[in-house]
């Protein structure tokens, strides 16, 4: 069974930055691709970013791509998200997850192939 435990949200200023945290229990760690999602209330949950099992690749959603950051660090079985220039929209709650799987541009953003979830951190961000 796989564990995930997300930590670094909180409640920031527009324009602020913030850094969230995934670490993952398994040795497998460094075989999986990692995602992060968020969730608004009364919204669906939404792909944020993605990052190979090697870190070479990575993948964004629109909304965030040259504001946030994902990279890993498979020595201390780690994802993170580095969030950059952050306004009200971004305010939900992270979930980070595992793909036991290969991704790409196509598949990282596929919420169904994320077999294992975080319970996730809040992340406000004030006008």
């Amino acid at each position: 069974q796989v564990q995930l435990v997300e930590s670094g949200g909180g409640l920031v200023q527009a324009g602020d930055s913030l850094t969230l945290s995934c670490r993952a229990s398994g040795r497998a760690f460094s075989a999986w691709t990692m995602g992060w999602f968020r969730q608004a209330p009364g919204k669906e949950r939404d792909f944020v970013a993605a990052i190979s099992w090697t870190g070479a690749s990575t993948y964004y959603a629109d909304s965030v791509k040259g504001r946030f950051t994902i990279s890993r660090d498979n020595a201390r079985n780690t994802v993170y998200l580095h969030m950059n220039s952050l306004n009200p929209e971004d305010t939900a709650v992270y979930y980070c997850a595992v793909d036991r799987g290969r991704t790409d541009e196509a598949r990282a953003g596929d919420l169904a192939r994320y077999d294992y979830w975080g319970q996730g951190t809040q992340v406000t961000v004030s006008s």
